[in-house]
């Protein structure tokens, strides 16, 4: 199923672009956090990212981590981006409840068939969202801008 007005919307978010293979994703995100975590910011949820095509070679990945400071400061050298609003409207999005390897790529494709079938245009790229629910099963949003 695909929900539509979805929304992505954070106060203090950092963020940090990438280029990298997909295999490489995991040690971005941990690099990332360490980053912020070891020069004092306090996360105030989770890494949520963007993706360029993901059967590119070389993705280009924005990962985004909203902070509980409002304030920002690192060399420049660390190339971190600060965003007192982040905020991202007019999604659809899909949900990736288990077995992420093999339904990513289903659900992917399901988001672009549906552009396709509906003459609508991507505005976006695909935002992914890591989320728990109230038992502490994983699960993922897929999301994309549309016009």
């Amino acid at each position: 199923m695909i929900a539509k007005n979805h929304q992505i919307s954070y106060r203090n978010v950092a963020s940090k672009l990438y280029a990298l293979l997909p295999k490489e994703i995991d040690s971005a995100i941990k690099s990332f956090h360490m980053i912020l975590t070891s020069n004092g910011y306090h996360p105030t949820g989770s890494i949520f990212f963007s993706i360029s095509d993901p059967k590119d070679e070389v993705m280009s990945v924005e990962l985004f981590l909203p902070i509980d400071e409002n304030y920002f400061s690192l060399p420049k050298e660390e190339e971190i981006n600060f965003q007192s609003y982040f905020s991202v409207d007019n999604l659809l999005m899909v949900r990736v409840i288990d077995d992420f390897e093999v339904q990513f790529p289903v659900k992917y494709s399901e988001l672009f068939e549906y552009l396709k079938n509906h003459q609508r245009i991507q505005k976006t790229p695909v935002f992914i969202q890591f989320k728990k629910t109230n038992s502490n099963q994983i699960y993922a949003e897929m999301s994309i801008g549309v016009v």
